[in-house]
């Protein structure tokens, strides 16, 4: 009787059973793949901090706006350049003509993002004045504009390289 030799297929089992098995290879691709993993969550952590930081400055600006609209030259507790309580019978100075009230506005409404705010720069303008009956000047008078613009460098929280400023500016026009 004839012996058959067995196909390549089965020969090649034999051949492989000899070969040393990987040790450890199983759990370095296990932290390389969970070191990748925690790097980016943490980088998306950042830019969705980033985001949302932009948004509630940007928020904060329009808040701003907001308040130098509704505190215009027709209010008793007037901001801006210009004579508070138009049309009414006691007509004085602005004590607010830096627009400070609006800033502060701007500031604690900043307070929401989460982040060390002291650093932010406020700039409050009323770029276009309006003349009076009487010839008197007024920023903070209908249908002037006033502008908020913020300044505020980023701190990230994880030790990053990058520390972007975020520049937000809002503008409005007075309506009272």
């Amino acid at each position: 009787m004839l012996k058959r030799t067995p196909p390549n297929r089965y020969r090649t089992k034999d051949r492989l059973s000899v070969l040393p098995e990987p040790k450890g290879q199983t759990q370095i691709e296990f932290i390389l793949s969970i070191l990748t993993i925690l790097f980016v969550i943490f980088w998306m952590w950042e830019v969705i901090m980033g985001v949302y930081t932009y948004n509630v400055l940007s928020d904060a600006a329009k808040e701003g706006i907001r308040y130098a609209i509704v505190h215009g030259s027709r209010n008793s507790n007037c901001s801006g350049p210009g004579v508070c309580g138009q049309g009414t019978v006691g007509q004085v100075s602005s004590t607010d003509s830096s627009g400070t009230n609006v800033a502060n506005v701007v500031k604690d409404y900043a307070k929401y993002s989460l982040h060390d705010t002291s650093g932010m720069t406020v700039s409050v303008s009323y770029p276009d004045p309006q003349t009076l009956p009487g010839g008197t000047q007024v920023w903070n008078e209908a249908p002037s504009t006033v502008t908020v613009q913020l300044s505020y460098k980023y701190i990230p929280y994880l030790a990053l390289p990058i520390q972007p400023t975020f520049n937000v500016r809002a503008q409005g026009r007075i309506v009272n």
